[in-house]
This record gives structure tokens, C-alpha cells and sequence, in this order.
């Protein structure tokens, strides 16, 4: 495994292009949990965690097991599903392939699961719509490099970003974007997403930062995921929620976005986050898909996406509407770009 260059200039944050069996990868160790780091200044990195101390000697392979279903159903919920993540989790955790799992082995494997990215690469893997996890050694773990990693195929350095005006951005982003059936096949891609985490196979899922930055593609233009650290559980968004004090719904936000109502008679953060996962998405695409797009299509999609736009994330709204309003928006893209070249 080669390191090449240091993608991260976060302490807590160790990202490096590399290397590995011929082929270009990503390497991530020890990320600290960056939704907490990033938002809650008053989260300090927990230098006292000791990575490696558990399971314990002694710990027999059924007891390890009841370890890790109870780990996943604290943070993904009491899925019916967690039975073969588990059977897939002491699969690789067997590096060796001998059929068995040693203690060193099991406590690389649980130090892994710590990390909320490899826990959501794991939960998320059936799809392909984010990175392949390729192998993993102590706490350190290698992912497939996605080729593209902004919407707009080309990301404006960070000490640019407050300098240009907004007109600014967006000329660039439709400079360097794809022709519009491929934006329209990614935009594809990216709506499968939502739907998959949507009361997916290991539960749901939150954006809580919807931003071109995070989104990419590959050299087919198929969506991935490109940054798994903007994501979370619902587990773990309802346990911030859930008797925290507020004064303003600013205050009931986890992440960036990932906001729910406050109770202002109580002073205390509801449970739903107001905003569901194909609103931000449809906000996020609206510019993306509007410009250069067929004149005999316009029209009707961008009466589509202003409608996905104001979808509710309170329950009683969400369930049948969200699904029409995705599928239909899903529909409109795929009749316009199925049998050319581009599907």
C-alpha cells in the first residue's frame, strides 16, 4: 500500500490518495465522527478512547456476536435485516480466510465499526452508489478513489468560494459540467439514493449536508456518494434530538441541515426532521438539470422539482407522496435519455 498525497488538513481527519495492487485508491484512518467535530464545538475528540480494547480475552465467537447485533441495533435500529449484516461483518473480519476469527482480528473489525463512514459504507453497499470498500487493516481502511467528486464534474477551491459572487459559481459549475443526458443519468443515480435510504435494508438514512461538494460521479457517469461523513443514521439523529433544549429551531439541528421543529411552549427539540432527504436533493439538482435542458421537457420539469421542493419530512406526508413525487421526477428523466447512447 503506497500513501501518495494528504488529502485532509484536519488533524482528526487523516485522508490520503494512494496506491494499491496497481490501481488508485483512497486511505482513511481514525476519522473522528465529523458531523460532531464540525458543528459542536463543544465535542472534544476523544483522545481518552482507547481503539483496540475490546472485545476482551475470553470473549467467545457468540458473545462477539451479540456484540456487534446489539452495536447495529443501537445505531441503525432493530432491523429484521441485522442478522446477515453481522454474518457479513465476521466474514470480513477474517482477513486470514481461515474460518476463524482471532481476537486481534476481532478488535480491528470493531475499532472499524466505530467510525461512522465504514459503518455506512457497510449499510450501504448493496447499490453501489458509494465507494467500494476494498480492505482494511487495524482502524486504517481503503476505499475505490471516485474519479469525480463535485456534481459539476469540477469543485472551486475553498479560498475561491468566498471570493466569487454567486453569478460567479454558477458560470463555472455550467462550464465545466456534462452534456445534460449525462447530468440527467447522474441526477438518476442520485434519486435511487434517496430512495435506498429511505427506509432502506438497515433503516434510514439523513443527508444532513446536501451540497455539490459531496456528490460525484464516475467515468460511466453513474452517481456515488462521495462523502459518507455528511450522512447519518436516524438512530443517530433522533438520540441528538431527543430532550435537547432549544429557544429556535436553529438549535435542533444536527449536522448542517438536519433540522426539526422546537417546541417553543416547551423548549424542547420535537423528533422529525423538518426537511426529508428529496427536498434538499431536488434543490440541489434544480440548477443542475434546468440548464441545457430539452425545450419539450422544461417546462414540466421544473414544475416537478418545485414540487419535490416543498415535500414535508412530518410523517403523515411523507410516505405515499414522497415516493410518487421521486418516481415521477425519475420517469421524466429516464423516458428522455432510454435507448440513446447515454442510458
Amino acid at each position: 500500500l503506497i500513501f501518495q498525497h494528504c488529502l485532509s488538513s484536519s488533524p482528526t481527519q487523516q485522508v490520503y490518495s494512494g496506491l494499491w495492487r496497481g490501481r488508485e485508491v483512497i486511505i482513511k484512518c481514525s476519522i473522528e465522527e465529523a458531523l460532531k467535530a464540525d458543528n459542536h464545538p463543544d465535542s472534544v475528540p476523544r483522545r481518552d478512547v482507547v481503539l483496540f480494547d475490546k472485545p476482551t480475552r475470553g470473549t467467545s465467537m457468540d458473545e462477539f456476536k451479540e456484540m456487534l447485533l446489539n452495536f447495529l441495533k443501537s445505531n441503525l435500529g432493530d432491523q429484521p435485516s441485522l442478522a446477515a449484516l453481522v454474518s457479513r461483518i465476521i466474514a470480513m473480519a477474517d482477513v486470514n480466510r481461515d474460518g476463524k476469527v482471532s481476537l486481534a482480528e476481532a478488535k480491528s473489525i470493531w475499532a472499524l465499526l466505530q467510525l461512522n463512514e465504514f459503518l455506512l459504507l457497510l449499510s450501504l453497499h448493496e447499490k453501489e452508489h458509494t465507494s467500494k470498500l476494498l480492505g482494511h487493516c487495524g482502524d486504517l481502511y481503503v476505499t475505490e478513489k471516485i474519479p469525480h467528486t463535485s456534481l459539476y464534474g469540477v469543485a472551486i477551491p475553498p479560498f475561491l468560494q468566498s471570493l466569487l459572487p454567486s453569478v460567479a459559481h454558477q458560470i463555472i459549475h455550467q462550464w465545466f459540467a456534462p452534456a445534460w443526458p449525462r447530468r440527467a443519468k447522474i441526477a438518476i443515480g442520485l434519486l435511487e439514493f434517496v430512495e435506498e435510504i429511505f427506509h432502506g435494508t438497515y433503516g434510514s438514512f439523513y443527508i444532513c449536508e446536501a451540497s455539490p461538494g459531496n456528490v460525484g460521479y464516475n467515468d460511466k457517469y453513474d452517481f456515488k456518494m462521495v462523502n459518507l461523513r455528511k450522512v447519518a443514521t436516524e438512530m443517530t439523529v433522533r438520540g441528538f434530538l431527543k430532550g435537547r433544549r432549544c429557544e429556535q429551531n436553529a438549535d435542533c439541528t444536527y449536522g448542517q441541515d438536519c433540522t426539526a421543529p422546537c417546541d417553543k411552549l416547551l423548549k424542547q427539540c420535537k423528533g422529525e426532521v423538518v426537511q426529508p432527504n428529496l427536498a434538499k436533493v431536488c434543490g440541489l439538482l434544480q440548477d443542475y438539470l434546468l440548464y441545457g435542458a430539452p425545450l419539450e421537457l422544461k417546462e414540466d420539469l421544473q414544475k416537478q422539482l418545485r414540487t419535490c421542493m416543498t415535500l414535508s419530512g412530518l410523517a403523515s406526508q411523507m410516505e405515499v407522496h414522497h415516493s410518487l413525487v421521486l418516481n415521477n421526477l425519475k420517469t421524466l428523466l429516464w423516458k428522455k435519455i432510454s435507448n440513446t447512447k447515454y442510458s
